[in-house]
């Protein structure tokens, strides 16, 4: 029985981890982990976790989940989680067991009790999935064409798309309404006279997008109060700083619509 608590104890910290994933919330997820250890310290052999108790743990974890009935995690503005609460239940669950929790895929369909090929499907089309619903739709808002083309090229290398490059405001809003762009990477100073700036407070006025500047010219961030409308990339930049900018931005909870 020591040997056993041990190992029970070995994994909470992994149980706290998929319970809160799978429930969407620290305390129920907390919760549902609870009543799992109460289980498995009641009646061990029922369950199989004399031995090797991982994976029988989590199956335990699944099987007072859907007990409680309580459905599903309520919404998110992190688009990860947008993205699982966007799977069927069980891709969700073969989702978060591979990619949070490292089982393997047969350990998986244990879990899930179905067979591996199932699994190893399921997997997949969560995987596509996650990935669509991740992939942004970038504007590119710069007068360089040189730079544009450049940036684009960083955008499309992550397997983002780029829907549109415009070099003034106008053709910013022209194809905001044309393309539904998530994410938009500008310059502050445009050939037109134009302001970067403006451009990202109209586009957020009229949609909640994420919005990344791409500028040699932060200060002029500061004397517009814009600081806060997306990140800053400085120019000269690296292919890493505008990779990483596009990166947070696309982990971020989605932004506010401006009034």
């Amino acid at each position: 029985m020591r040997v056993y608590a041990r190992q029970l104890y070995d994994h909470l910290p992994y149980l706290r981890r998929y319970a809160r994933a799978l429930t969407g919330a620290t305390e129920r997820g907390d919760d549902l982990v609870t009543r799992c250890v109460e289980v498995a310290v009641m009646a061990p052999s029922r369950f199989g976790l004399e031995a090797e108790a991982r994976v029988p743990l989590y199956a335990l974890l699944n099987l007072l989940f859907d007990e409680d009935g309580d459905g599903r995690p309520t919404p998110s503005p992190h688009p990860i989680e947008r993205a699982l609460a966007s799977l069927p239940e069980g891709e969700r669950r073969m989702y978060l067991l591979i990619t949070l929790e490292g089982l393997t895929v047969p350990e998986a369909a244990q879990v899930l009790q179905i067979s591996a090929p199932e699994a190893q499907d399921r997997l997949t089309v969560a995987r596509d999935k996650v990935r669509n619903a991740l992939t942004q739709r970038v504007l590119v808002v710069e007068d360089n064409p040189i730079l544009a083309m450049e940036i684009g090229s960083l955008v499309t290398d992550m397997g983002h798309v780029v829907c549109g490059t415009a070099n003034n405001e106008q053709e910013a809003l022209e194809l905001l309404e044309a393309e539904k762009p998530t994410l938009a990477l500008l310059d502050v100073r445009l050939a037109d006279g134009g302001s970067g700036v403006e451009v990202a407070r109209r586009l957020r006025q009229k949609r909640a997008m994420r919005t990344i500047f791409v500028t040699a010219f932060d200060g002029d961030l500061e004397e517009a109060d814009a600081r806060h409308l997306g990140q800053i990339v400085r120019k000269p930049f690296t292919n890493e700083a505008i990779q990483a900018a596009i990166s947070r931005a696309v982990f971020m909870p989605s932004p506010v619509a401006l009034a």
